[in-house]
This record gives C-alpha cells, sequence and structure tokens, in this order.
C-alpha cells in the first residue's frame, strides 16, 4: 500500500512553482550579482566584525 501512496505524496500542489522550472544564475544581470554574491559576503564580513567587537567589550 505505502508503494502505491508514495508518487501521490510527491506530487506538488497546483499552482506551486516546480524547482525545474528555476532559471540557472544570470552573472550578467546587476541584481543578481548584488543578491546572490556581494550581499551574503557582506553579512558574513559584518557578522564576524560583530563578534569580535562584542568579545573586545565583554573582556
Amino acid at each position: 500500500m505505502l508503494h502505491t501512496l508514495h508518487p501521490i505524496l510527491l506530487q506538488l500542489p497546483i499552482g506551486t512553482r516546480n524547482p525545474d522550472d528555476n532559471s540557472p544564475l544570470d552573472l550578467t544581470n546587476t541584481f543578481d550579482v548584488i543578491v546572490y554574491i556581494i550581499l551574503p559576503i557582506l553579512l558574513i564580513v559584518f557578522y564576524i566584525l560583530w563578534r569580535r567587537m562584542k568579545n573586545r567589550d565583554k573582556n
């Protein structure tokens, strides 16, 4: 019985995007470069700096 229910449980709801419909990252688009490359790097750098400042204030 589980064998027959398995394909039914894996179906996507109607109206949702399929993961196969995603397009690859376009590095010629400025928005994609900023959102997917620059912002994550900046977030990591600022987090590291914030943690260092927090540790200095603690000591």
